[in-house]
């Protein structure tokens, strides 16, 4: 698994992308009986998919995200081509049509949330952000004087620039007024350094402690270093946003299963609903292909033509 690991950072995976296909790995050997898997093949892999589907009932991209791992594991780790597997079983992906709230619905929603929840969900709506993109901005990411933001390190590795609501610069810029009280603070007190990307922190040893690279949205509590014993501050558990959002949809009394990432959906559809362009969507939500964003325009309200059902001329 120390070598799967290391095969994974040495390509710049993302570290959940590592936690996920290390998971899956260690399933599936557990699953052919801890046997080591350069002992297995197209068979075992096979077996275990199978496995997946007919008794776990796990969704195709669920299934294909183990098969990933897996194919991984043999390529870059057993060092064995795909070729030479034979045959392995690839689930065919379903095409769902995402779930997107009217703007009532998301006013309602929003109108549930207060505080930086709130202002977090407002930018996955006025922004099109994921939601882990949100919670990991940071404060130079954000330019007031040009209405936008920088999205570092997002899907795939892709930087974007993306709009920023004009009527969320004043509580955003209130927001950013505590974190910097609250940096000060924990200078003060000898501590204030933030986790750099890379290996910045050993190329600038002073940024850590400069607010500019210091979160948008930090944790009430500090972290400690059990090695260092340095304390220091992440930014927001995405789990204390999600529930969250939650509760706030169950309170607006809603009846669609609306998540974080149901307020991306609804930027995307709404901006198609206005007349604005499919590309310059594309490019706002950082799709690689037009295709991905195409899927929105099969929950507009209208169609292309302005398309009405007969029922509407009885």
């Amino acid at each position: 698994m120390e070598q799967v690991r290391h095969a994974l950072r040495v390509r710049h995976y993302s570290p959940r992308t590592e936690v996920s296909y290390c998971q899956w790995i260690r399933k599936f050997i557990h699953f052919h009986g801890i046997r080591h898997p350069a002992e297995m093949g197209e068979n075992e892999i096979n077996a275990f998919l199978t496995a997946l589907a007919v008794k776990g009932k796990v969704s195709p991209s669920t299934q294909n995200q183990a098969l990933s791992a897996l194919l991984f594991l043999y390529r870059h780790v057993i060092g064995r081509e795909i070729g030479e597997l034979g045959e392995v079983v690839r689930a065919q992906r379903q095409q769902r049509i995402p779930v997107v709230l009217t703007r009532d619905e998301v006013k309602a929603v929003l109108e549930n949330l207060n505080g930086e929840k709130w202002l977090i969900a407002s930018l996955l709506y006025g922004s099109g952000l994921r939601l882990m993109e949100c919670l990991r901005l940071r404060i130079q990411q954000i330019d007031f004087a040009r209405n936008e933001i920088l999205v570092r390190d997002g899907k795939g590795g892709k930087d974007r620039i993306t709009m920023l609501p004009e009527r969320l610069k004043q509580p955003l810029r209130e927001h950013l007024g505590k974190v910097r009280a609250q940096h000060a603070q924990d200078l003060a007190e000898g501590w204030g350094r933030v986790e750099l990307p890379g290996a910045l922190a050993r190329k600038y040893p002073n940024a850590p402690a400069e607010l500019s690279w210091q979160w948008v949205f930090p944790q009430d509590r500090r972290w400690v270093n059990q090695k260092t014993r340095q304390q220091g501050r992440h930014h927001i558990d995405a789990t204390i946003i999600q529930k969250a959002v939650r509760k706030a949809v169950q309170s607006a009394g809603l009846t669609k299963r609306a998540t974080c990432h149901t307020f991306r959906h609804s930027f995307a559809t709404h901006l198609l609903e206005a007349g604005y362009d499919i590309r310059t969507v594309q490019e706002l939500l950082g799709h690689s292909d037009v295709k991905t964003t195409m899927i929105y325009t099969h929950v507009l309200n209208r169609g292309p033509a302005a398309v009405k059902s007969p029922a509407d001329h009885l």
